[in-house]
C-alpha cells in the first residue's frame, strides 16, 4: 500500500483551524496506516483580508507549489475560486475542523 500525503492548515500544530487563504504555513502528512509528520512548509497568505479582493493567480501558483506533493489539503474554510484552482491542479480541499491528529484518508 502506497502512502498518501497530505497537508493541514493549523495555527496550533495540533487542529485544522485555519482558512486556507490565511495559512502562512502547511504541515505535512504522510498516511498510510497512521499519520506520520513529515515537515512544516512556510507559504504567505492569498488573503489580503479584503472580503471582495481579486484572485491573485501568481500568488496562488506559488502556494500551489508548496503543495504539489500532497493529494488532499484540510483547511476550516475555503473560497469557491481557491477551491475550483486547488481541484484542478489535483489537489482535493477538505473542510474539516478538529484535530489532525482525527484525520483518516
Amino acid at each position: 500500500m502506497t502512502s498518501t500525503r497530505i497537508a493541514a492548515v493549523s495555527t496550533d500544530g495540533l487542529n485544522v483551524d485555519d482558512h486556507f487563504g490565511k495559512a502562512q504555513r502547511f504541515l505535512i502528512y504522510d498516511f498510510d496506516d497512521q499519520l506520520i509528520f513529515v515537515e512544516e512548509r512556510c507559504t504567505e497568505m492569498l488573503s489580503v483580508d479584503d472580503p471582495g479582493h481579486a484572485f491573485d493567480a501568481d500568488k496562488f501558483s506559488r502556494i500551489l507549489s508548496v503543495l504539489k506533493d500532497c493529494s488532499k489539503v484540510y483547511i476550516s474554510q475555503i473560497g469557491e475560486v481557491p477551491a475550483a484552482r486547488l481541484k484542478e491542479s489535483g489537489v482535493e480541499p477538505v473542510v474539516y475542523s478538529g484535530p489532525i491528529a482525527a484525520i483518516t484518508v
